[in-house]
């Protein structure tokens, strides 16, 4: 009876893991170390099992990723988020749509496209009928409540504007290639059935996510876009970017508008499992005002810096690997690949270092090195404490599938 008693509870650990709330809590570390055990024991536990597990030690792979029938339960997808983003259900309550025709119209989109299917009201888990390019007209708006959901096809949003999350809520975008986003398209764009409005031009950003919330962006890869491949601006918050494989790139990832928006000081965001590849010079992310947690990311490629900010961002590396470059001097953009992971913007050194950046079981490598600040106190922390950090030397393994997928029917992914 123990027995079965034990492999039931087994079980619904499995089924229904166990994550730290996006809120504050009073010991983020006690709460860190009960996560961690409770990860390490079901990865124990489905070893054991075999057929349950990847074993990849990846929270949110290991959810999902093995059962051979997850074409059948897409949705499950939801319920394996983590960090501050956790609670982004996307279109989890809602009907699947199929994406049939790669066509964009921005102001008139026809049944069967992505824009339309973005636009809608209600909750929608938003799938693709086949391999296909889509290359929008407009910045594609994306209504509350969706899942862009790309495993099983190979899907490319690529070659015009990208993705805009604007006051929205509970998006998830996973398995997405989205690459050579560019700035302008169509000025005017429809944002629900009901509403078109005249648009600024498209920065160019593949994610742009513009006073959002409860938002997760993971296992897309990301590369050669005309401002940042996923910003995150206005009083965004709740986010989790996670998983993802960024290349070719300049400025990778603006978490936050500028120096003088200080309702950005209620950011809250995730980066965990992502892998920051060859071709990326700074930004991975640039910080301001809020609370950011890097988590288990493999840096193997920078050349101006890694992690940057202004306007005192509490910063939280754990368990990250760093990777130096090796040629120090770039001829063509005239200037040193700088070692130092780190990069204070717009301040003096007495009062960056007020600021709370800390690096605790990181991975430094070829010279690679972070210059902590701050008070360096645990509750200095709590906000931007979302999960537990797995030891740096697991990086490699965790990260191993950052990207799009290809995910095969029948099969595990």
């Amino acid at each position: 009876m123990a027995i079965k008693l034990s492999l039931l509870l087994l079980l619904a650990l499995l089924q229904f893991p166990t994550h730290i709330s996006t809120s504050p809590v009073s010991d983020p570390e006690s709460v860190a170390e009960e996560v961690d055990r409770s990860i390490r024991n079901a990865t124990d536990g489905r070893r054991s099992l075999g057929f349950l597990s990847c074993k990849t030690g990846n929270p949110i792979d290991d959810c999902w990723r093995c059962d051979p029938k997850w074409h059948k339960n897409r949705k499950r997808l939801a319920d394996c988020a983590i960090g501050f983003g956790k609670q982004a259900i996307g279109g989890r309550d809602g009907k699947y749509y199929t994406v049939t025709d790669p066509g964009d119209h921005p102001v008139k989109p026809k049944p069967g496209t992505l824009r339309y299917a973005a636009i809608q009201n209600e909750p929608l888990w938003i799938v693709f009928a086949r391999d296909m390019v889509i290359k929008l007209k407009a910045e594609l708006m994306m209504n509350s409540f969706k899942t862009i959901d790309g495993r099983g096809s190979s899907v490319h949003i690529a070659g015009g504007p990208c993705i805009t999350i604007q006051y929205v809520t509970n998006v998830i975008i996973h398995g997405i290639n989205i690459h050579d986003c560019k700035k302008g398209g169509n000025l005017y764009v429809r944002d629900s059935p009901e509403h078109f409005g005249w648009r600024t031009v498209s920065d160019g950003d593949g994610v742009s996510i513009f006073g959002g919330s409860h938002v997760w962006v993971d296992h897309c890869s990301l590369s050669n876009c005309a401002d940042g491949l996923i910003d995150a601006i206005h009083g965004s918050t709740a986010i989790t970017i996670s998983n993802n494989y960024m290349t070719h790139h300049n400025k990778v990832m603006l978490l936050g508008h500028n120096d003088g928006f200080t309702r950005d000081r209620s950011m809250q965001v995730t980066i965990a499992f992502n892998h920051f590849g060859e071709g990326l010079v700074q930004r991975m992310p640039r910080c301001r005002h809020g609370y950011f947690h890097v988590v288990n990311n493999d840096y193997t490629h920078w050349q101006m810096y890694a992690i940057g900010g202004s306007a005192a961002p509490t910063i939280n590396s754990q368990g990250n690997r760093f990777l130096a470059p090796d040629d120090r001097f770039n001829k063509e953009l005239e200037f040193a690949f700088d070692p130092q992971v780190t990069k204070r913007e717009v301040a003096s050194e007495s009062e960056w270092k007020k600021w709370n950046w800390r690096s605790q079981g990181d991975l430094y490598l070829n010279g690679a090195f972070f210059t902590r600040s701050g008070a360096g106190a645990s509750s200095s922390y709590a906000r931007a404490s979302s999960l537990a950090a797995r030891p740096s030397n697991l990086v490699a393994s965790i990260t191993a599938g950052a990207g799009s997928l290809k995910c095969k029917k029948g099969s595990s992914c």
